[in-house]
């Protein structure tokens, strides 16, 4: 019998590994559990199947160096949050956001210089 536990799913295809290892830092300072499995698909099919399959209705999904969030019953393709080649502080913050969505917080800033609003 397989037992999924309350976590992020992150579905990875050819993740890179430094960017991955500050989404998952992200995810662990707000205190939450992530799943971190290899998965194939484009990174739409990725971030939508993880956040379908997470019983938290929270995922992520990573192509080499682009990532994407997704929650459950939105549209296949219509991400919270799309990054192409982010910098390390934009990972940690994205996966944040992926437990924050989880318990209604305040999402971080992605996008734009750190710590200045857009």
């Amino acid at each position: 019998m397989v037992v999924n536990k309350p976590t992020i799913i992150i579905y990875c295809c050819g993740a890179d590994e430094d960017l991955l290892r500050e989404v998952c830092a992200g995810i662990e300072e707000e205190g939450v559990l992530f799943q971190v499995q290899d998965h194939e698909g484009d990174l739409d099919t990725l971030a939508y199947e993880a956040a379908n399959e997470s019983m938290l209705g929270s995922g992520i999904g990573m192509l080499g160096n682009r990532l994407a969030m997704q929650m459950q019953r939105l549209p296949k393709g219509r991400n919270v949050f799309e990054l192409n080649a982010p910098a390390f502080w934009q990972c940690r913050n994205l996966g944040a956001n992926s437990a924050r969505a989880i318990k209604k917080m305040p999402f971080k800033t992605i996008y734009g210089l750190r710590g200045m609003p857009l």
